[in-house]
């Protein structure tokens, strides 16, 4: 995993490099004095920073761990045999259905809710060994679904004045 985490690193930080400068880019409306929370580049801008900083974090643990050392070595499994690989396929997935599929169609606290419900349920139902602690993850899971939908939801349309589909 160490090399995966150099490479994953040097992407996160060429990402986190560009979503800063094009959110830089971004209209800032000063002529309409609007507040300065509100302009358009500053939650990319802020995620930008984030992704940049993690995305460091990550590269500098797996240097000093060896990463840079690219070569192949050992023995490689497939994609579909590595259980991060599938975790990553599973993530992916689940993101594209809520920004292609969810959001859009369905409120936007509705299809938020749907993916943080679905997400943590099939990341945490596999790790249930009893039916009462599956109970309890799925409870769990609601918790997080609605907490994070009502959250976002008011973050966005009473702090960032965002419209929400």
């Amino acid at each position: 995993m160490v090399k995966a985490d150099f490479v994953t690193g040097l992407v996160l930080i060429a990402l986190g490099i560009a979503t800063v400068v094009e959110s830089l880019r971004m209209p800032r409306f000063e002529d309409l004095n609007i507040e300065p929370y509100t302009v358009p580049g500053l939650v990319p801008g802020a995620l930008g920073a984030v992704i940049l900083l993690l995305g460091a974090v990550l590269f500098l643990r797996a240097a000093r761990a060896g990463g840079w050392r690219l070569g192949a070595g050992g023995a490689t499994r497939t994609w579909s045999a590595d259980p991060g690989s599938r975790r990553l396929a599973l993530s992916m997935a689940l993101c594209l259905g809520y920004a292609g599929l969810l959001v859009g169609r369905l409120p936007f606290w509705l299809a938020t809710f749907t993916f943080v419900l679905a997400f943590v349920v099939l990341f945490e139902w596999p790790l249930a060994t009893a039916s009462g602690e599956r109970v309890r993850r799925l409870l769990i899971a609601l918790v997080y679904a609605l907490a994070v939908a009502a959250a976002v939801t008011l973050v966005f349309q009473e702090v960032f004045l965002v419209r929400l589909p």
